[in-house]
């Protein structure tokens, strides 16, 4: 299983809100940002969470976002920025 995404890649974070315990913050959610690392596979914690085996293993990606973009009206300039590590099931192509 390759990843799905490559550093540069733009990606959007999902917008869901399971009925179970899940690792993506609400905030992040409908956000547009850039691949800078793909940490690797890893099993899955959403799956962990409820005694599952985490599989199949997720490749976990380190997304970096503006804060402008993040934050309606965010104050400081467009160099502030957010990274985030975040499973690919929550990322769809920007």
């Amino acid at each position: 299983m390759a990843p799905k995404f490559k550093p540069g890649d733009r990606v959007r974070v999902r917008v869901a809100y399971p009925p179970h315990h899940f690792r993506t913050p609400g905030y992040i959610q409908g956000k547009t940002g850039t691949v800078e690392v793909v940490h690797g596979a890893f099993r899955n914690p959403e799956s962990l969470a409820y005694g599952g085996d985490g599989l199949p293993k997720q490749y976990l990606y380190l997304v970096r976002f503006a804060q402008t973009e993040v934050w309606e009206g965010y104050p400081a300039g467009s160099q502030d920025q957010l990274l985030l590590d975040l499973y690919e099931h929550w990322l769809e192509p920007a």
